[in-house]
């Protein structure tokens, strides 16, 4: 018995490489190779952000004997409370969120703002229901076939009214 020529397994992989080509649209859409490409930027960024802050700020800081990173609170029932890897990591999120908010969303919402199309402007003109020329938007005459218009606002209102019996 061939079980490569039996139908249910013909199905099963004909779904499967269905599947598998939806997932690589998926994958190489913009969108998702560019958060790809953010992540690992982003996380390149916050090791180098950490090791400044580590490595240059934090031993500027003088606590006692030692920089700001050793500092360290020992609780009487045994434990120790690290409040200079605490600080180390407030000062490299502070430095992270002003770098990302002054060099990347500024810009980009400034770029953004540029693109962003223009409202468009109120018109200043209809056209006339009976002959179909382009009147002025308050007239209540129309200018060529000299129909009795009602006033723009009418017009720009629903017309659906019911009546009671």
């Amino acid at each position: 018995m061939a079980v490569w020529n039996n139908e249910t397994v013909h199905n099963v992989g004909s779904r499967a490489k269905g599947t598998l080509g939806d997932f690589q649209k998926f994958i190489l859409r913009g969108n998702v190779v560019d958060l790809a490409v953010g992540i690992m930027i982003g996380a390149a960024f916050s090791g180098v952000v950490t090791a400044l802050v580590g490595d240059v700020v934090t031993p500027l800081i003088p606590i006692g004997n030692t920089g700001l990173s050793a500092w360290a609170y020992k609780v009487p029932w045994g434990g120790t409370v690290h409040i200079g890897t605490f600080i180390n990591t407030i000062i490299s999120f502070l430095i992270l969120a002003f770098v990302i908010y002054f060099f990347i969303v500024k810009p980009v919402n400034a770029l953004m703002a540029l693109h962003k199309p223009k409202a468009a402007d109120a018109p200043t003109t209809r056209e006339c229901p009976y002959c179909l020329s382009t009147i002025p938007l308050h007239a209540t005459r129309c200018a060529y076939c000299t129909a009795q218009l009602p006033p723009a606002e009418q017009d720009q209102a629903s017309p659906a009214t019911t009546q009671r019996a």
